[in-house]
């Protein structure tokens, strides 16, 4: 049996071939990447494997019997590359696929939501057996710029008093890992989010409690946030989808409390407080 993994330099589709690692043997294991000398550091085959290529993914899949799937990177092009994706898997005799969707992709505001539900469409009517993780949103989405806010002494944002259910980039990785290598989870679709949800009041807190500094949430109305992102350097379109993720927040998109995550991967998922020690 192999297990293919997409995108496997990238943030989550490292971590989740490292715990694959844990629980197959290594040859058992197929990185497919843009790049196939950049993944040398996962100690697995690499595969050449571009989403926007038509040609070659159907060979890149050959003799792989289970794919996660991880969605591509470039929002707008989505849709596209992961039907060519989940094409070529049906060519090649992939047996199951498992992909990483967004939290409540179905009935979400967020715009980003428009590809994942069509890719579940896609893939559901392919015929290819299918397990689909709708991932809430990742706690390094805002630790990430942490030196940002110490630096300008406030968190923005136009999330309001929205809870967000996040939960550690290794977290949805290990939940990933753990229904692949599952029989048991074929045909599932599970909406995965952090045990305690958070405001961005409450991150500014845990900000100002590591640190002993004094730093506020300031909460801006959309177009002024995108109007501040841009002046950080960040391209316009991608500013306004930011500023736009936020007020989605507001409303409760980001937010679950089933635990479904935690309970796949058998314990508690990764506490704020440890994802803003490790960001520091």
């Amino acid at each position: 049996m192999k297990i293919a993994v997409t995108g496997a330099t990238g943030q989550l589709g490292a971590l989740v071939v490292g715990e694959l690692k844990k629980r197959i043997p290594s040859e058992n294991i197929v990185a497919l990447v843009r790049t196939p000398e950049k993944a040398a550091a996962l100690g697995v085959e690499a595969r050449a494997f571009d989403y926007n290529m038509t040609d070659g993914l159907e060979r890149a899949l050959t003799g792989i019997d289970r794919l996660v799937f991880i969605s591509g990177s470039e929002v707008g092009q989505r849709a596209r590359q992961h039907r060519n994706v989940i094409n070529a898997a049906v060519k090649a005799g992939v047996n199951w696929i498992v992909y990483t969707s967004l939290l409540h992709a179905d009935s979400s505001s967020l715009s980003l939501a428009i590809e994942h539900k069509a890719t579940e469409e896609l893939l559901i009517a392919s015929g290819i057996t299918y397990s689909i993780l709708r991932n809430g949103w990742y706690t390094e989405n805002y630790t990430g710029s942490i030196g940002g806010t110490l630096a300008g002494g406030a968190l923005l944002g136009s999330a309001g008093d929205g809870k967000i259910s996040a939960a550690a980039r290794s977290d949805y990785a290990e939940a990933a890992a753990v229904v692949v290598t599952n029989e048991s989870h074929k045909g599932r679709v599970y909406e995965l989010a952090g045990d305690e949800a958070f405001t961005l009041v409450d991150l500014a807190k845990e900000i100002s409690k590591q640190t002993g500094r004094d730093i506020p949430y300031k909460n801006l109305p959309e177009a002024e946030y995108c109007k501040v992102l841009e002046g950080f350097g960040i391209p316009a379109q991608f500013a306004a989808a930011i500023a736009s993720w936020d007020v989605a927040a507001s409303k409760g998109d980001l937010f679950d409390d089933s635990r479904q995550l935690s309970t796949l991967i058998g314990r508690g998922t990764t506490p704020l407080s440890e994802s803003v020690k490790a960001a520091l």
